[in-house]
């Protein structure tokens, strides 16, 4: 596995950055400061949400979704074009303040991610996502972000105890992330606006046993390309939803110094602690979509949904099963390099 770290620091970069961004913002803001006010609810809700997207696996889409959809009901379709756009600023912001820190990523997995999302994200939004009803993308949301809080929930202990990453053969890395890259991209963030964090996370911390410290920000920086690359595709398509410049006006300054200080402070708040309050509240939007939607979805259609629910969480458990397969055959494997280097030293 690909794990790069560099000890010199170079927060001037990131500082460089968050000067740029103010002072076009403020230039756009300029004509516009009673829009971006009209907006604030979005800007405070995506305070949680920007710290959220730099200390756990979850874009700041995962809390701009429920808020624009759950909370002032707006359509399902501009939660997820939000999504793309605000985290376009927050998560690449804490990608960069992830790179000018020098913390360690998973590399060879996200080279591979970046390179299926390449492929897969434009032809989701192309050609998947028009295909999904409103309905069916707060369902699709709530039923990912459900079995992965419910996953925490149960599994949070094991997940925050490992260290280090196990050292699987690069190829092997690549073509697993690709995979997820192009399964994620086109089935899941092309319909919600989030997603492909969660699976490489996943990957990572089940598949490879992998620290918190290099598996979050791993999927941080995945977030941010696949969201840049969805705002790309959208501005190119001229497919975005009314409605979701105002509401990014107002919480893009927001969430650009909220998700890198959420990066910052989960090394003193603890990531286990934020990932459980984060777990919870994954799976109450679960339960509420559930219940809010019932007259739309009917006892069969949240009978679905609790299905789908549950085959996540069993893949989440399979995957969990063949990381340990895979870490003993790999440990099998070094001792008996260990015992040939014994025996040809010997000799």
């Amino acid at each position: 596995m690909s794990i790069k770290a560099v000890p010199e620091k170079k927060m001037w970069v990131w500082f460089l950055w968050l000067a740029c961004f103010y002072l076009v913002w403020l230039a756009i803001v300029y004509d516009e400061f009673a829009t971006a006010l009209a907006h604030w609810p979005i800007a405070l809700a995506m305070a949680l949400g920007s710290y959220a997207a730099g200390s756990t696996p979850m874009g700041g889409g995962t809390v701009g979704f429920p808020v624009l959809v759950l909370l002032f009901d707006q359509p399902a379709s501009l939660g997820r074009d939000f999504s793309f756009a605000v985290q376009a600023i927050g998560m690449v912001s804490a990608s960069i303040f992830i790179f000018a820190r020098r913390q360690p990523l998973a590399g060879s997995m996200l080279k591979g991610a970046i390179l299926g999302s390449l492929i897969g994200l434009p032809l989701g939004i192309l050609f998947f996502a028009p295909l999904i009803s409103d309905l069916w993308i707060k369902v699709a949301f709530a039923v990912v972000w459900g079995s992965f809080g419910l996953l925490h929930l149960y599994r949070i202990n094991e997940i925050a105890g490992h260290s280090g990453m196990t050292d699987f053969d690069e190829r092997w890395d690549q073509r697993v992330g690709f995979t997820l890259g192009i399964i994620a991209s086109v089935l899941v963030v092309s319909v919600t606006g989030v997603g492909i964090d969660m699976f490489i996370y996943a990957a990572l911390v089940l598949l490879c046993r992998a620290d918190l410290k290099i598996a979050i920000p791993t999927s941080v920086v995945l977030m941010a390309f696949n969201s840049v690359l969805g705002v790309v595709v959208k501005t190119l398509s001229a497919s975005w939803q009314p409605g979701v410049y105002e509401n990014w006006l107002a919480a893009a300054p927001i969430v650009a110094l909220g998700a890198p200080l959420g990066v910052f402070f989960v090394q003193y708040l603890g990531r286990k602690s934020t990932l459980l309050v984060v777990a919870t509240l994954c799976l109450g939007q679960f339960i509420w979509t559930c219940f809010n939607e019932y007259h739309s979805l009917g006892f069969m259609g949240v009978l679905f949904s609790v299905f789908g629910l549950v085959a996540f969480v069993l893949i989440f458990e399979w995957l969990r099963k063949l990381g340990g397969r895979l870490v003993n055959k790999n440990i099998q494997r070094r001792e008996l390099e260990e015992k040939h280097k014994r025996e040809q030293h010997s000799i």
